[in-house]
């Protein structure tokens, strides 16, 4: 059976021509390092040859990957030019769309609003970022077009789509003991002084999840109402957490220390939601299938 090549490998290999490093380009993506190589090796595999090189630690393209980087971009560029023609047709020159997030999905919803709203300037659009407990009384109120979570609400009749990759990591300082250790049991951890999010927030009850599964309880050393507080704690030498990987996408890798611990990264999606008996206007499926065409595949 014969493999074709996807546009999301297409997408990947762009990234990686322009950064020129695996990392840079799967946390530009939020993708994980082994999924962005899994689908480079898929690539190279299909066109029939090598697209990268690496010289120690520097990346480079071969001459055939710098051809496919300039084939790659003009396919998207026919992309772009495509998806204008087909706004226009359905009447995207004009119109609002109103999304609503909780708070961690700030590192990456407003970038991807804003490259929606390059590609139709004419529509008006507004995000609110607040707690899970707003996100949801608005849903049940009917108040917004789209809804980001990582949690969707099961008492609520709700349309539900996953969009991208949540992956949930253990943060440290950089100096932590536990830096540089390997395959670190869960154990280990009961004893480290933890910092959590409130009760009832998403991540929490992942962590909390993790844990019991293992027959382990977990006592926060103490409870801070934002990722930043978090952050700023574990740099501050308070303890360790596991937040959404998305939260680090500002700083630079070496700020924290990402542990390597047993049952870690928990492996969470996005999603965006809707009530289930709204009618979603031609914008608001504008930007869901502009979502979906650009995000991982869901095994």
């Amino acid at each position: 059976m014969r493999q074709y090549t996807t546009f999301r490998q297409l997408e990947i290999f762009d990234a990686i021509a322009h950064f020129k490093s695996f990392t840079k380009a799967s946390e530009a993506l939020y993708l994980t390092q082994p999924t962005v190589s899994m689908q480079m090796k898929k690539l190279s595999d299909m066109v029939g040859v090598p697209l990268i090189e690496q010289v120690g630690k520097k990346i480079h393209l071969t001459e055939d990957g710098r051809e496919l980087a300039r084939a790659t971009r003009e396919v998207f560029d026919i992309m772009d030019r495509f998806s204008m023609s087909v706004a226009e047709r359905q009447g995207l020159k004009q119109g609002q769309l109103r999304l609503m997030a909780i708070s961690t999905a700030s590192y990456f919803a407003p970038r991807l609003l804003g490259e929606f709203a390059k590609l139709y300037p004419g529509i008006e659009v507004s995000l609110r970022v607040t707690n899970k407990e707003q996100v949801l009384a608005s849903i049940a109120n009917n108040l917004d077009d789209l809804y980001l979570l990582g949690q969707p609400p099961l008492d609520m009749e709700v349309v539900v789509t996953p969009i991208m990759d949540n992956p949930i990591v253990v943060l440290a300082a950089p100096d932590h003991p536990l830096a540089k250790a390997k395959n670190i049991p869960l154990k280990a951890l009961v004893n480290e002084p933890w910092l959590m999010r409130e009760v009832g927030s998403g991540t929490r009850t992942a962590i909390e999840r993790r844990f019991a599964e293992h027959e382990i309880a977990l006592r926060p050393r103490m409870e801070l109402g934002s990722n930043e507080a978090i952050k700023q704690a574990i740099l501050s030498g308070l303890g360790i957490s596991a937040l959404s990987q998305h939260t680090l996408v500002m700083h630079q890798p070496e700020q924290f220390a990402v542990l390597d611990v047993e049952g870690f990264p928990i492996h969470r999606q996005w999603y965006a939601v809707y009530p289930a008996g709204r009618q979603l206007s031609v914008v608001a499926r504008a930007f869901l299938d502009y979502l979906l065409a650009r995000a991982e595949p869901i095994a």
